[in-house]
């Protein structure tokens, strides 16, 4: 092997990019020996893997050192068949040296560049010139540095270079632990194990991130199936991340078990910890509950009662499982309010939308909805599915189809996931998350049980938190109501059927002007002009908490669709529920503004729930779901 002139680390720009930006730079080791500069791979744990090299009878180079950004140096531009490489070095000193080599070992090159470009190839175009061929004559003859550097400042107060990568602890890969197994639905598919930590390699797919194992295997992940490793402790049963202090104590006053214990986020102080922890009394029937919020020394180091230090809180709480050491229980017994399952992925793998008919087995019924009939069915014998089998002429089916692909990469907790589409035949199926206890609607009016108030606002949370997630994402539902969100087996809610709406071809659905949405469902600026925003989103939120507190009626049940719409219109809005407070009706009533903008955001309604001091439910106990 020829013997090695200089080595370093410096960042590249990619050449499949067309923007100058942080996430077009990687770090690469850069090899200049006698006879060809090379550049690698660098990763501290896997070694080095070549990707790129060139001869030096091939490498051409201009004959000044062109300046480059103030914060990097660079040196630039080296130039290959396919157009300049561009190379920033982290300081001056290394540029100079490298660019000193470089005119050494080229000096006999019969092959120079005359001129060359001092500034970005960027939008199809060179910054210094405008000209529009890659490989085109540069626009500089050389000079003196001191000429050169003032051109390239010049250029860059038009478009400045992009700031420095900001380095992470991984080498600049953000490193996670997973929270949940997962096996691989596909071939581009990573196996995931419980507690593993994985190298995020690219993250541009937003449900689906390319990631490395431990082992050096490499594919593609389901996103909300990991954590960053700061927020680890979501892999543990004993950690509730969204809990309050009351909530605390009744879900372990319900468990009654001694040494019953919950780990939370501190009401009290961000950023800190509280273990809640549960022993019986035979002075209180009820038993005595101690929050021991978790310190850390100037040291970081964690403790409780007494000073039993620990590197990392999983440690400390495997410690006081065995020892009580000061507290009122030893930690016997993890309560989490919900069983931690596995949420659903954007798809049956990465990549996955059409699926093979031949995938699906049917096992029962669940009902007819506004496309035709619902199936329950598994998908490749082992996953729970729900099938849509669209009835012929309910739905535009080409537009939709051309949409599914956008409508899959939305995924959040709260929203009931579209895993795929089977176009291939007629009537075509849209595959989704299966949900147990069906629709809302119906689950308020059938189960045989008094819900309580808190019970239903929790309800009313779930669905807002699932629609702020598609106003962040500016994407409207168009048909928000208790019959459009599902039910799971625990009890949580989701929205289903977003967006759907536009591709109805339904009379259900048309008001007495011929456009087409849920006319009991609509503000005036919808039923007068067909004008949808998030906020006439906001409007049907708004009904869809009267349903909930009515536990199901009929909004506007006294009259057809033609006089709802003049009633609304004319300032007719739904009573209060018995169930609902006044402080909650207030809340419901802020949706129905006659005027769009002065309804409230979801954001700003998910704040209003979320307390319930402001619903005036400040001696109410969390009671829970229904199972």
């Amino acid at each position: 092997m020829a013997s090695i002139i200089l080595e370093s680390i410096f960042l590249k720009r990619s050449q499949q990019k067309k923007k100058t930006s942080p996430l077009n730079f990687k770090k690469r080791l850069f090899l200049l020996t006698e006879s060809k500069l090379s550049y690698y791979e660098y990763d501290f744990e896997r070694g080095v893997s070549l990707w790129g090299c060139w001869p030096h009878t091939s490498t051409k180079h201009g004959d000044e050192d062109v300046p480059g950004s103030p914060l990097w140096g660079s040196f630039k531009p080296v130039v290959y068949d396919e157009g300049p490489l561009y190379v920033f070095s982290p300081t001056e000193e290394l540029r100079k040296r490298w660019i000193h080599q470089l005119k050494s070992v080229i000096r006999y090159n019969s092959d120079l560049v005359q001129k060359y470009h001092p500034c970005f190839w960027i939008d199809g175009q060179y910054l210094c010139c405008s000209q529009t061929a890659k490989n085109a004559m540069g626009s500089c003859l050389p000079a003196s540095p001191c000429s050169l550097l003032s051109l390239a400042v010049r250029k860059m107060v038009m478009k400045p270079l992009p700031p420095e990568p900001a380095p992470s602890a991984a080498g600049e890969m953000k490193k996670v632990v997973a929270l949940y197994n997962y096996v691989p639905m596909n071939v581009q598919d990573l196996q995931l194990q419980k507690g593993e930590e994985y190298l995020i390699l690219e993250e541009s797919h937003l449900p689906w991130w390319k990631a490395r194992d431990k082992n050096g295997r490499e594919g593609y992940i389901p996103s909300n199936y990991v954590t960053e490793t700061s927020n680890s402790l979501e892999i543990y049963e004993w950690y509730s991340k969204n809990i309050t202090r009351s909530q605390a104590e009744q879900l372990l006053k319900q468990e009654g078990k001694e040494g019953g214990f919950i780990v939370r986020d501190s009401t009290s102080k961000t950023g800190k910890y509280t273990v809640s922890v549960y022993a019986k009394s035979a002075v209180d029937p009820q038993g005595m509950i101690r929050h021991y919020v978790v310190c850390c020394t100037p040291q970081n180091q964690y403790y409780l009662a007494e000073k039993h230090l620990f590197s990392t809180i999983p440690e400390l709480i495997m410690y006081h499982q065995h020892n009580s050491a000061g507290l009122i229980s030893r930690l016997k017994y993890p309560v989490s309010r919900h069983r931690k399952s596995a949420p659903s992925t954007a798809g049956l793998g990465y990549g996955s939308w059409e699926i093979d008919p031949k995938d699906l087995t049917f096992l029962k019924e669940l009902g007819t909805g506004q496309f035709g009939v619902v199936k329950y069915g598994k998908w490749r014998g082992q996953y729970n599915v729900a099938i849509k089998m669209i009835r012929e002429g309910s739905m535009s089916e080409d537009e939709f189809i051309d949409e599914a692909k956008v409508m899959m990469n939305l995924s959040h907790e709260k929203l009931v996931q579209l895993y795929g589409v089977c176009t291939k035949q007629r009537p075509i199926f849209i595959i989704t998350e299966y949900m147990a206890n069906g629709c809302l609607l119906n689950f308020l009016r059938e189960t045989q049980r008094r819900f309580q108030p808190a019970e239903l606002l929790e309800m009313c949370k779930d669905v807002c938190e699932a629609m702020e997630y598609l106003e962040s994402k500016q994407f409207l539902h168009r048909d928000l109501a208790a019959r459009n969100c599902l039910v799971n087996d625990q009890g949580i809610v989701k929205v289903s059927d977003f967006g759907l709406s536009r591709y109805v071809l339904d009379d259900e659905y048309t008001s007495s002007m011929g456009s087409k949405f849920p006319v009991r469902w609509s503000p005036p600026e919808v039923l007068l002009y067909s004008k949808f925003s998030s906020k006439s989103d906001v409007w049907s939120f708004g009904v869809l908490m009267w349903e909930v507190y009515s536990l199901g009626k009929m909004p506007y049940e006294r009259f057809n669709n033609s006089e709802t719409t003049e009633h609304v219109i004319q300032g007719l809005r739904l009573y209060r529920p018995q169930q609902a407070s006044e402080r909650v009706y207030a809340i419901m009533y802020s949706c129905w503004h006659e005027k769009a903008e002065e309804r409230p955001t979801f954001s700003t309604l998910l704040g209003s729930i979320l307390l319930p001091r402001a619903l005036g439910l400040e001696g109410l106990i969390w009671e829970g779901r229904p199972q």
